[in-house]
């Protein structure tokens, strides 16, 4: 089906190609045949009317009626309206006028219709529009306005102006000319001028910015329309900016015109002047230049309200030196100077000008002054005002160091004057007053700390009796001779050390304060018993190697180290050496700080609990002072014995206390039972104290009781007051407190390097593998305690064997 569509509409194109190419052949057979004349058209820009008018016919010879239509611009399209045509005549209407400007051309259709509305003839139909002078030339902007230097040169480019007419191009109504119709204000010196074919504007003669600041130019541009000529015009304005063509003139000068000697930044001069450019303008500020071989003495400085010169003095002067000072002063201004005279105005062409500008021209003025110098006291002066002199370190009093020596510069009059010492740090030295000798009144040392550098500086005043005394000065740098008089001294006294199966080594490093050759480098020697111990490796230098053998333990060591210069003065000094294992601290010194810090609060509430102790005894004392005692009452049955050989293997356990030699156990048992009572019964804060520490000599107590038991065979011993027990309580308890002081003083060096020691290895069947727990039930006293210690302590005992052999 779609096909025969296809085939449909093909063939029915190629019959409506055939029937109208006949028809077309037909037709033109036909015109041919026939002749038609046209007339051309044209209508004038701006046609006054009255409307309509006849523009003109178009004529066809038929010998059959025929209608007449026109399609195009000025009928159906823009502009519309302005033509028509007469349907039976051919006659062509204008209605309207029309614009040149808008149109140039009206391009239309026309076609001849017979009766029966078939196409005769169709054409095409163009009317000319003829162009008037309607439109004048139209400048870009309707001001224009610039702002030039007063010094630019006649002749130079200021500005152009720009017009367009719209009428047809390259007629005459389009073409034109500028021209300068007014310039406002009128000088003599200067006159504007145009260029009529590109307009530009500039200049002849020489501008004044005191005469005119300001020109206002009328500008215009002129068509060449046959008929009319139109025009327009546009205002043209040039600034002015002053410059520097007047000179300052110098119209007086202020002030004293006198100094006194001495003095710096007074003004004894000040310089008018007055300018005939604009105020606060480059043309109008001065500087001021100061001439002569005295200039450097002063300096000029310009008011920016008055413009004044402003005369300084910048360094001392000296009447004696010179009593006037004459000085030249220029005076120009800060933008250069220009100057421009009209010589010659020609006609045509650049007027005849002179031209003077910067160094060409004289633009500046100058001026003498005298300045007086006014005499005044002088200080004394000092022939060498820095001295340097040597003393020899450790001389004696009176050595002589050396001399200053001044004068006074008042020629005119001269005044007396005595030295003085002015500065003397450490008060080493006078001086005499007529003389100026330097003599030292104590001996000097090289290493005070008022020397630096090995010089000892001293200020040595000269005072003259003027009104007012002046005082000269001089700086003398004594040079301290070095001698042999400190001998070498270690850096600190206490060196850290990691302990180690192998070989280690610490730094021991002098410092002399003597310098070369009374200092290093240096001789270190080891004194005492070192051997396989310590030894140096070097022992020469500045810095020594202190090295620790295999066989020292951790701990606080001293050693004795002898330091000797290279004159052979030396000095001993005992070196304290903390030996640890820096696996559990980056270093010893680390530790100390650490144990330091945490325990210095407690030492402090430890100290204050023994001081409630010793009250305690003495309330213990007094109570034991009575005649009768009451025995202690034992549970089981008086005179209960207890077998004290029955712990083991800790019976060998031996911690030494400093006792009594004749103590007996029950009496240091008793003893420690009452000191444990009165500790626990007075004040929680003793309690928790000492509670650590107090658990460890009760333990020490214990382990005591029975190693004394152990050695005097199964002795048994009955535990009952006697008669002479409170002596030997009152010593064993200040033992106890007595230890307890010598172990906190010892507890910096004892605590801090602790390390844990192995008291097993895994598979070792020898000892327990771990601490059974240990009960003491409340219904129990102390001593039953100690009967049944094994085998609850089986395992404490065999830790202290294997600490005793650690």
């Amino acid at each position: 089906m779609e096909l025969w569509t296809s085939f449909v509409l093909i063939g029915c194109f190629y019959l409506l190609v055939y029937f109208l190419s006949g028809a077309a052949c037909l037709q033109l057979q036909s015109r041919h045949k026939r002749t038609w004349i046209i007339d051309s058209f044209s209508i004038k820009e701006g046609h006054p009317g009255p409307f309509p008018y006849e523009l003109g016919k178009i004529d066809i010879e038929r010998a059959y009626r025929v209608h007449f239509d026109l399609y195009g611009e000025g009928v159906d399209e823009e502009p519309k309206g302005v033509l028509s045509i007469d349907k039976e005549n051919g006659m062509i209407y204008v209605h309207k006028p029309v614009d040149f400007e808008e149109k140039e051309l009206l391009t239309l259709k026309f076609e001849a219709k017979k009766s029966d509305f078939s196409v005769d003839t169709k054409l095409g139909v163009q009317i000319t529009i003829i162009d008037i002078n309607d439109n004048p030339p139209v400048f870009q902007k309707s001001l224009y306005e610039i702002t030039i230097q007063e010094d630019t040169a006649q002749g130079s480019f200021l500005l152009a102006v720009l017009a367009h007419d719209r009428d047809q191009r390259g007629s005459p109504n389009s073409a034109f000319h500028y021209e300068l119709k007014s310039m406002s204000p009128q000088t003599e010196n200067v006159q504007f001028f145009i260029d009529r074919e590109i307009g530009k504007i500039s200049f002849k003669g020489c501008l004044d910015y005191e005469v005119a600041d300001k020109f206002t130019l009328l500008v215009e541009a002129k068509d060449h329309g046959d008929v009319i000529s139109l025009s327009s015009s546009a205002t043209v304005v040039i600034n002015i900016q002053d410059e520097n063509n007047h000179l300052p003139i110098i119209s007086g000068q202020t002030g004293s015109g006198k100094v006194k000697e001495g003095e710096t930044g007074t003004s004894p001069l000040r310089i008018h002047v007055t300018d005939k450019d604009t105020p606060n303008s480059p043309a109008w500020r001065v500087k001021y230049t100061i001439r002569g071989e005295d200039a450097k003495h002063f300096k000029m400085e310009t008011d920016p309200e008055t413009n004044d010169g402003i005369l300084t003095v910048l360094t001392p002067l000296d009447y004696e030196e010179m009593a006037k000072k004459d000085l030249t002063i220029m005076v120009e201004n800060e933008a250069p100077f220009f100057h421009c005279t009209v010589k010659e105005k020609v006609v045509s062409g650049l007027w005849a000008v002179d031209r003077v500008r910067g160094e060409e021209a004289d633009s500046f003025q100058t001026v003498k002054v005298t300045i007086e110098v006014e005499d005044v006291n002088d200080p004394p002066a000092f022939l060498v005002t820095v001295k340097e002199v040597i003393l020899e370190e450790n001389s004696p009093v009176g050595t002589w160091v050396g001399n200053v020596t001044a004068h006074d510069p008042d020629s005119m009059h001269p005044r007396d004057f005595v030295y003085k010492v002015g500065d003397d740090p450490a008060g080493w030295v006078k001086v005499d007053p007529k003389t100026g000798d330097i003599i030292t009144v104590k001996v000097a040392d090289r290493e005070s700390s008022h020397v630096v550098n090995g010089i000892y500086t001293v200020f040595i005043y000269a005072v003259d009796n003027g009104e007012p005394q002046m005082t000269g000065t001089a700086t003398v740098n004594i040079y301290i001779a070095d001698q042999n008089d400190n001998v070498p001294q270690l850096a600190v006294d206490f060196v850290d050390i990691c302990v180690s199966d192998d070989i280690t080594t610490t730094n021991i490093t002098a410092f002399d304060l003597d310098e070369n050759p009374f200092g290093g480098p240096f001789t270190f020697e080891l004194l005492g018993d070192v051997q396989d111990k310590w030894r140096l490796n070097p022992s020469y230098g500045y810095t020594a190697g202190l090295v620790k053998e295999s066989g020292v333990f951790v701990g606080s060591h001293t050693v004795n180290v002898k330091v000797l210069d290279m004159q052979g003065e030396f000095g001993v000094y005992s070196l304290n050496v903390i030996v640890c294992d820096c696996s559990l601290a980056p270093n010893c010194r680390l530790r100390r700080e650490s144990t330091i810090a945490t325990s210095s609060g407690a030492v402090g509430l430890v100290f204050f609990a023994i001081l409630l102790l010793f009250a305690g005894l003495l309330l213990a004392l007094f109570v034991t002072c009575k005649k009768e005692f009451t025995p202690i009452q034992i549970p089981d049955s008086e005179g209960t014995t207890l077998a004290s050989d029955i712990e083991e293997p800790g019976t060998d356990c031996m911690v030494p206390l400093n006792v009594h030699t004749g103590s007996t156990d029950e009496q240091i048992f008793k003893m420690h039972d009452t000191a444990q009572h009165f500790i626990s019964t007075n004040t929680n804060m003793i309690q928790n104290t000492l509670n650590s520490h107090y658990t460890e000599y009760s333990e020490q107590f214990s382990q005591h009781f029975h190693h004394h038991h152990r050695n005097e065979g199964s002795r048994e011993t009955h535990f009952t007051h006697s008669s002479n027990s409170e002596s030997v309580q009152n010593e064993a308890i200040l033992a106890l407190l007595q230890r307890r002081l010598t172990l906190l003083r010892e507890i910096e060096d004892e605590l801090l390097d602790y390390e844990p020691h192995l008291y097993t290895e895994e598979g070792d069947e020898d000892g327990p593998t771990e601490l059974e727990s240990i009960s003491i039930p409340e219904t129990d006293s102390f001593h039953n305690v100690l009967h049944n210690l094994s085998p609850e302590f089986r395992n404490l005992a065999y830790i202290c064997r294997m600490q005793i052999k650690c």
